[in-house]
């Protein structure tokens, strides 16, 4: 499991923004402890610790994608950022990573590689008559 990657595919499909991973690190530097924030949207997804920012980034990654998975089953009535769920087509949106990755300059921060392809991934699946699924009980 890849859970920043599954992280960075839900919320595409979600059509909610690139999350951001904000590190801390705690103790001396041979026992150093990293607490890691994720957020997205402007809202704090999860919360991971480990001893490396890699392990806590992963940890974090983790907690929010438990927490979205929650927020699914118990609030599927509440609406969502882009009006509905975006499908999840891996081989479209690993397109879409692979098209901003060529398209981006070399100075590009990976934040922006990936909002770039959320973009794509939205434009193309709205091209194709793919959009948001509507939630709850609303009528199209």
């Amino acid at each position: 499991m890849n859970a920043k990657g599954d992280l960075i595919a839900r919320l595409t499909a979600l059509g909610l923004s690139t999350p951001t991973f904000d590190a801390a690190a705690q103790g001396p530097a041979h026992e150093q402890v990293f607490h890691v924030t994720v957020s997205a949207g402007g809202r704090t997804l999860g919360r991971g610790e480990g001893r490396s920012k890699r392990d806590a980034e992963r940890a974090a990654a983790e907690a929010a994608l438990a927490g979205l998975d929650a927020q699914e089953e118990g609030q599927e009535d509440r609406p969502r950022e882009s009006g509905g769920r975006w499908p999840i087509y891996a081989a479209v949106l690993e397109g879409a990573l692979e098209a901003a990755l060529d398209l981006a300059p070399e100075d590009a921060t990976l934040d922006e590689v990936r909002a770039d392809a959320a973009r794509l991934y939205r434009d193309l699946l709205a091209e194709l008559g793919h959009g948001p699924e509507p939630v709850g009980g609303e009528d199209g």
